[in-house]
């Protein structure tokens, strides 16, 4: 009698699964480090560039406003 199902597939499945896990794991592992990376080192040329940013042009009145 032959099998019509596809055994190595089924047997496949618990390594498919484990190598699936380990892409997912990664991918956030690396998103994690990068955002506490970029958050400890990214203040010190944060600081900089807001302190550049934040020179206002002489030659233009500046008005406040308040919308609700």
């Amino acid at each position: 009698m032959k099998r019509t199902s596809l055994s190595p597939i089924g047997g496949l499945q618990p390594f498919l699964f484990l190598i699936g896990m380990y892409f997912v794991a990664l991918f956030f592992s690396i998103f994690i480090c990068s955002s506490i990376f970029y958050a400890i080192n990214g203040k010190a040329d944060t600081n900089k560039q807001v302190a550049k940013s934040h020179k206002m042009p002489v030659s233009k009145p500046v008005f406040a406003s308040l919308v609700p």
